[in-house]
């Protein structure tokens, strides 16, 4: 039997738009509560799962409408449907993990720039932890937020700025309390 020649649930449509993260948060509940009582719309999902995955390896800035598009897209498919227009959801921050790039070292990325070389992350240094020594591939630029660190001979302490110069050497960097700062940097660093 074809897609074609069966019913569909009349719910479809939602449990689509819940695989795009596409539904008002006020909809959200119902829409869970229904594809878990309902086969067809659970295999819909199930189908669903690895094309909108596919999705996130994609540049955001193609993927995402003005949101004047969606705007006008909600309408023009309220009126080709008769129902009401169905706002675009509201842009959702999701906070980054930290993950251990070594030792006593975490970081949280923020940005990164491919084209420039260029990363912006938060850092935590544990208690003692040290980073290798590295020459600066290009600007590096350090916001000490909590904790102390020291570059060298030179403690930075919260609300600090260090700026390191392309070509520039740090040979010692590392925090006897612990800390956490933003750094923006180039992935072309030196390490030794």
């Amino acid at each position: 039997m074809s897609a074609s020649d069966r019913k569909q649930c009349p719910q479809s449509e939602m449990t689509c738009a819940y695989a795009l993260q596409a539904l008002p948060a006020s909809e959200i509940a119902a829409t869970e509560a229904h594809i878990a009582s309902c086969l067809d719309c659970q295999r819909e999902l199930k189908a669903l799962r690895p094309v909108v995955d596919r999705f996130a390896s994609w540049p955001t800035d193609l993927l995402r409408p003005s949101a004047s598009l969606q705007a006008r897209l909600a309408l023009r498919i309220a009126e080709e449907t008769g129902r009401h227009p169905v706002p675009p959801p509201p842009r959702q921050w999701l906070e980054p993990e930290w993950e251990q790039v070594a030792a006593g070292i975490e970081c949280k990325l923020l940005a990164t720039d491919i084209e420039r070389h260029r990363v912006s992350m938060l850092v935590r240094l544990a208690p003692g932890a040290s980073y290798p020594a590295h020459t600066h591939a290009g600007a590096e630029e350090l916001h000490l937020l909590d904790g102390e660190l020291w570059i060298d001979e030179r403690k930075l302490s919260p609300g600090d700025y260090n700026y390191g110069a392309p070509g520039a050497s740090d040979q010692r960097v590392w925090s006897e309390t612990g800390c956490t700062c933003v750094l923006v940097t180039s992935t072309k660093d030196m390490l030794r």
